[in-house]
């Protein structure tokens, strides 16, 4: 399974909003730095509006969503790439997840210690850009002189990846991550075996004030973010009060959605959050319904029928005859699934056909 990492300067609410989106207790929560050392995993349940009326539609006895896996890592700290504080457990930790979400204090509070002592997002977000460039780039000059080795013995293959480092090396020592390396798909395939820290995509998480969360979009803090993360990473930013999340996930469904309604939010920032970071780690959906259940399954973008059928069993993928497909924008609009038969929308689609988020899926088998 794919596994987001948060990530972020001490006490900026990684370890608050990791046990929200978690609804559990596992990562302590406390105002002083290094608060988190070993890292902690749960697993989030992704919301899907769907689900629900997809329920309805087949009479289906229970919902089961599709999940994704967070990892809470340590704070990180200027000179980590030197080891300063826990960085050298930092980088280890992030090495291992497939995407980062980075969570950006944009909260005032006097009571909360803020490790450079005062708010500047965009200073936290430079420090820890700048570190997991430092370590990128000692890795990167590490790997380069072990290929240069290789290659001067005639490996072809060696000198190859001798002049992708390169390339990305001289990207790096520009200021630049790595995921912003103009390449060509088969050459970013090539550089994987590097196991670059900011080739990772990458989510900005805004943490406001709970008084704030009505109001984000109208703070120059959140804006500063969302354009740094536009245009230096080519990212998204998602506005979340990890407070307003702890105290949510406390609450009964229906006394959450009110609280909500009092504060002027019509969403739960952790739902909006969770999807983001699906769709960061290049997930999908598609969804299967009858008496028994509606389901959420998740694949891969670019992901075939066969693909997909597989994900529910083996014996689906290896007997693959056809799947009837439907999407479930048309699906709801036509109110069942004999009416998407009788009107001509359920397709019959074969094996290599790639799958589309939210199209609903029945396969014929035969083994």
């Amino acid at each position: 399974m794919l596994r987001a990492g948060i990530v972020g300067l001490p006490n900026v609410g990684k370890s608050t909003l990791f046990n929200a989106l978690t609804r559990s207790r596992k990562a302590d929560a406390a105002n002083y730095p290094f608060c988190t050392i070993e890292p902690n995993v749960g697993m989030v349940a992704v919301p899907d509006p769907r689900l629900a009326p997809l329920a309805a539609m087949f009479r289906a006895e229970r919902i089961v969503p599709t999940a994704i896996e967070l990892v809470d890592i340590a704070g990180l700290v200027r000179g980590a790439a030197q080891g300063e504080g826990l960085g050298n457990r930092f980088l280890a930790h992030i090495r291992e997840v497939d995407a980062i979400v980075e969570v950006v204090r944009c909260f005032e509070d006097r009571d909360v210690t803020h490790v450079e002592d005062e708010l500047h997002p965009l200073s936290d977000i430079e420090t820890i850009a700048t570190e997991l460039l430092l370590a990128d780039m000692e890795s990167l000059a590490r790997q380069k002189e072990r290929l240069e080795r290789t290659a001067k013995s005639g490996d072809k293959a060696a000198r190859a990846q001798v002049d992708l480092a390169a390339r990305l090396l001289a990207h790096l020592e520009a200021g630049k991550p790595a995921i912003t390396c103009p390449l060509a798909p088969e050459e970013r395939a090539a550089a994987r075996p590097f196991f670059l820290l900011t080739a990772k995509p990458t989510l900005f998480a805004c943490n406001v004030a709970e008084s704030d969360l009505a109001r984000a979009e109208e703070l120059a803090v959140v804006r500063e973010v969302e354009h740094y993360a536009e245009t230096h990473r080519g990212a998204e930013a998602v506005v979340i009060s990890a407070q307003i999340e702890a105290e949510l996930a406390e609450l009964p469904a229906e006394e959450a959605r009110e609280y909500l309604a009092s504060l002027g939010v019509a969403e739960s920032g952790a739902d909006a959050l969770i999807r983001a970071v699906y769709h960061l780690l290049g997930l999908r959906t598609f969804l299967t319904a009858g008496p028994n259940e509606a389901r959420a399954w998740t694949i891969h973008a670019g992901d075939t029928a066969a693909d997909a059928a597989g994900e529910i069993h083996s014996d689906f993928r290896r007997g693959f005859i056809r799947a009837e497909t439907v999407h479930f924008d048309e699906l709801a609009r036509l109110g069942s699934w004999n009416a998407a038969k009788e009107a001509g929308a359920l397709r019959q689609e074969g094996r290599d056909y790639v799958v589309q988020d939210g199209d609903v899926m029945l396969f014929k088998f035969n083994v």
